[in-house]
């Protein structure tokens, strides 16, 4: 067994290079297409790993039970999960390790892990090593975020968004059901296959299987009915998360719409572009703006690969970072960046230009900026785009599902009202 070694300043339990060769890291699984292929791409690197992906009722009562119930819902489950594998009996709890984001900002991504790890002990598991994934802010010798690992990440992310976005648009009309579920596993095994041999993560190489992957979902045969369009947009986790949000994707298809999820590239954007937001209003290292400003840059060309890609095969293609920040000049502040900030706003906004004017808002439950820039900029989104049909929906571990689904059938029986008018005066208009 590896011996436990603790950082000598913070006495924080670190994970060694022994623990690499020993230890499973369990890793919480938030966007499924996504994180299975970075899944893929860590095993590669030597990590023993494992997607969690339980869910139930009994995962929020794990986290009850271990952290304070003020405080933001996503902490609670994220907590929740790790002690309910640990406490399952299906890891050896000595030879297992967890892996949580750590983003240095105002908001969960960097308080988690100081939760997390308070928490284990509270469970009686504090010699259970929490690697923080991040640039820097915690150092363990048997884990580093290498440039080779970082582009393959990357990479990972462009492709999961992609098949992401390609799948919510055929999903609901395929003829041959389960037709593009099937096609999104087959390119996540060819696409983990190739990032794993080193190719697939050049602007280059994007482009070209972007192409690829756009045009065999072009093949897919579409019964193309109109449908209520739903977008999903809130706090980063809730919106992903099946767990998190009661399964609102599953339940949304259920009710015979088209759902339309954001991708996680366009956050990568705000969050770069929110440093150099920093550096103009408050000043700052000029090295850092450079470095920065290449980073939105090359996120902005591969983003561009992607609208490219889905406009030559007939596809809603995902929304330009550029015109999504526009959209919220004179409404929001660009200063406004804890969590979801500014982005929440503008992405319902974007959601209501494109045709996903049903808005369903997902609101966890001690989420101060999520309610600001969600909940509270909904009057003036309505000003600006009056065909914008949002509902608010708080999830915490007291809050009914029923209720929840409820409150959403009534927002979607306004948006089938509005889609029959649309029909309607369409025939009319032809019949003229």
């Amino acid at each position: 067994m590896a011996e436990l070694k603790y950082d000598k300043k913070t006495g924080r339990l670190l994970f060694t290079k022994q623990m690499k060769k020993e230890y499973t890291i369990l890793l919480p699984n938030m966007a499924p297409i996504h994180f299975n292929i970075l899944q893929n791409v860590f095993t590669h690197y030597g990590y023993k790993s494992e997607l969690l992906n339980t869910t139930g009722p009994e995962i929020a009562q794990t986290g009850l039970k271990y952290v304070h119930n003020d405080t933001c819902y996503p902490a609670l489950l994220v907590i929740g999960q790790f002690i309910h594998a640990l406490q399952s009996g299906k890891y050896d709890v000595h030879k297992t390790a967890l892996m949580i984001t750590q983003t240095g900002g105002g908001c969960r991504a960097s308080n988690y892990i100081f939760l997390l790890r308070k928490a284990l002990k509270k469970a009686g598991f504090e010699f259970v090593p929490v690697i923080s994934l991040s640039f820097g802010m915690e150092h363990n010798s048997g884990f580093s975020l290498s440039i080779p690992l970082i582009r393959r990440f990357v990479g990972g992310l462009v492709y999961g968004d992609q098949l992401m976005l390609l799948s919510n648009q055929t999903k609901p009309y395929e003829v041959n059901k389960g037709e593009s579920m099937a096609l999104v596993e087959d390119w996540s095994n060819k696409i983990s296959q190739m990032l794993i041999e080193g190719r697939g993560y050049t602007l280059e190489e994007l482009d070209e299987n972007l192409q690829k992957i756009t045009k065999s979902f072009s093949k897919i045969e579409l019964n193309k009915v109109p449908k209520v369009k739903v977008g999903i947009v809130g706090e980063i986790y809730v919106k992903y998360s099946k767990m998190a949000n009661n399964g609102l994707e599953e339940f949304l298809a259920e009710q015979d719409c088209e759902v339309c999820v954001p991708g996680l590239m366009g956050f990568a954007a705000f969050k770069v572009d929110n440093r150099i937001e920093d550096i103009k209003m408050f000043g700052g290292n000029s090295i850092k703006l450079k470095v920065c400003q290449m980073l939105l840059n090359y996120v902005k060309k591969v983003e561009r690969l992607m609208i490219e890609a889905a406009k030559k095969y007939g596809f809603e293609p995902p929304h330009e970072y550029a015109h999504t920040k526009e959209l919220v000049k004179g409404v929001i502040g660009y200063g406004s960046k804890m969590g979801e900030g500014w982005l929440l706003t503008a992405e319902m906004l974007e959601l209501a230009e494109t045709g996903y004017e049903n808005i369903v808002c997902t609101q966890p439950f001690g989420c101060l900026p999520n309610h600001i820039n969600g909940k509270g900029a909904i009057r003036k989104i309505k000003e600006i785009k009056p065909n914008a049909n949002i509902v608010t929906i708080d999830y915490d571990p007291g809050a009914p599902k029923v209720n929840q689904e409820n409150r959403i059938k009534l927002m979607l029986a306004v948006g089938k009202e509005q889609l029959e008018k649309q029909i309607e005066n369409e025939k009319l208009k032809s019949e003229n």
